[in-house]
């Protein structure tokens, strides 16, 4: 996607999402603030009869729940439970709490960071940790979700013999592009899950996987970017990004999208093509490797995780 077409997308209306979730419970993963609060301040006010806020600080999320109920005024609706998609025995904890649901309608894995500086978290870098923590959370999951800017990542990780040792590998060329990487890791693994899942369903009824683009929009995502990217940032924001409320309205887009949206990246509440590199040959074959070394080591964290797909 070239400039100008990414000024124009961000240009574009994003409508008020009207769709009712009544009857339906929700969760949304980093929901105490940005994006993650205002897509469950929608979900509240379009009728859903419980939203939980999946957060790493229970006090933010009672404060952020304190907000929804009173710009809603619709209390006992919203439910606080920590977690740390950084944190894989965190992760293993909140997965067993879901299964004592009686039902699961929709799960907004929003739980993202934007760094320039490495940082590791359970032996990997921590860019890439938070999309192995939304992969295994072994939940149903109807949209995973941060901002995905495919179109721009070089992916070189793709020439090791390893993808994600080299992940662990703290090189100026494969960090500057990591989170434009791990957006495209999301693509891509939102692609071949939903195409294994379709191969061996064990699910009761059909689950919904897609991803979702909001675009630049004025969140928490880079308060940790460090030196000229960040003024940069600064700068981009001020001209173009959508306001955090709107950038909610596209989760809930693709929450209520239907079948259509299954497997495929969103972007402007329309299903889209990704960039030319996930529809290529060489994407295609990245794919499969990122998808295989992702349930090895997914089975390595929680072995037989890979079975419900």
């Amino acid at each position: 996607m070239s400039s100008i077409a990414a000024i124009r997308a961000q240009r574009q209306s994003i409508p008020l999402p009207t769709t009712s979730f009544a009857g339906q419970t929700i969760i949304v993963t980093g929901s105490n603030t940005g994006l993650g609060l205002e897509a469950a301040r929608h979900f509240v006010r379009l009728d859903a009869a419980r939203v939980i806020l999946a957060v790493r600080s229970v006090k933010k999320g009672e404060d952020a729940k304190a907000s929804i109920e009173a710009s809603t005024n619709r209390k006992n609706i919203i439910e606080v439970w920590q977690v740390d998609m950084s944190n894989y025995d965190s992760i293993k904890a909140f997965a067993t709490k879901c299964y004592s649901l009686d039902r699961l309608d929709v799960v907004v894995a929003n739980a993202g960071v934007l760094r320039n500086t490495y940082e590791e978290s359970e032996g990997t870098e921590i860019t890439i940790t938070k999309v192995k923590g939304n992969n295994s959370t072994n939940i149903k999951a109807s949209d995973n979700k941060l901002c995905a800017d495919n179109w721009k990542a070089k992916f070189l990780e793709r020439h090791e013999s390893s993808i994600f040792e080299a992940f662990k590998k703290d090189k100026k060329s494969y960090l500057a592009d990591r989170y434009n990487t791990s957006k495209l890791l999301e693509v891509l693994l939102v692609r071949s899950v939903s195409e294994a899942m379709e191969k061996g369903s064990h699910a009761a009824e059909p689950v919904i996987l897609n991803n979702v683009n909001p675009g630049l929009c004025h969140s928490e995502l880079d308060k940790d970017v460090k030196g000229p990217a960040g003024y940069v940032l600064t700068i981009a924001k001020a001209l173009i990004a959508r306001t955090t409320e709107v950038g909610g309205r596209t989760l809930v887009h693709s929450a209520a999208a239907g079948g259509e949206s299954h497997g495929q990246y969103m972007s402007e509440c329309k299903v889209k093509e990704p960039s030319a590199f996930v529809r290529s040959k060489e994407g295609s074959i990245a794919q499969e490797r990122v998808h295989k070394e992702l349930m090895d080591i997914l089975e390595t964290i929680q072995p037989g995780i890979t079975k419900n797909i």
